[in-house]
């Protein structure tokens, strides 16, 4: 039963973030891209999606979304941020905006 309720804590957050992204791509297209780390045929296709084929993604057992950090010292460097608290959400902003560069000329995953 464990496993089960698992499966369908990941199909949530699956369908929660699919319909976030829609949302970040309908109302600033190029902010989106940079926050989800996608490219323009992925921010295409995710934006084309109806209801059902949402569902359908969504019911998947893999996780859609990932950490876009490029390791545990990056994830460590945000997390453990002795900056006074304004700037520590600057740094981290930073901090994963950085990798999102690295990625845009590799192969990107939903």
């Amino acid at each position: 039963m464990h496993c089960t309720s698992l499966s369908e804590e990941i199909q949530e957050l699956n369908l929660a973030y699919l319909l976030l992204a829609q949302r970040l791509i309908g109302a600033d297209r190029e902010e989106a891209m940079f926050r989800l780390k996608i490219d323009d045929a992925t921010a295409d296709l995710l934006e084309g999606l109806n209801a059902r084929q949402l569902t359908r993604l969504s019911r998947t057992n893999q996780l859609l979304c990932h950490f876009g950090h490029a390791g545990a010292e990056q994830l460590r460097q945000v997390t453990d941020n002795p900056r006074e608290q304004g700037l520590a959400s600057l740094h981290a902003s930073l901090l994963m905006a950085s990798t999102g560069n690295a990625e845009s000329l590799g192969e990107r995953h939903v």
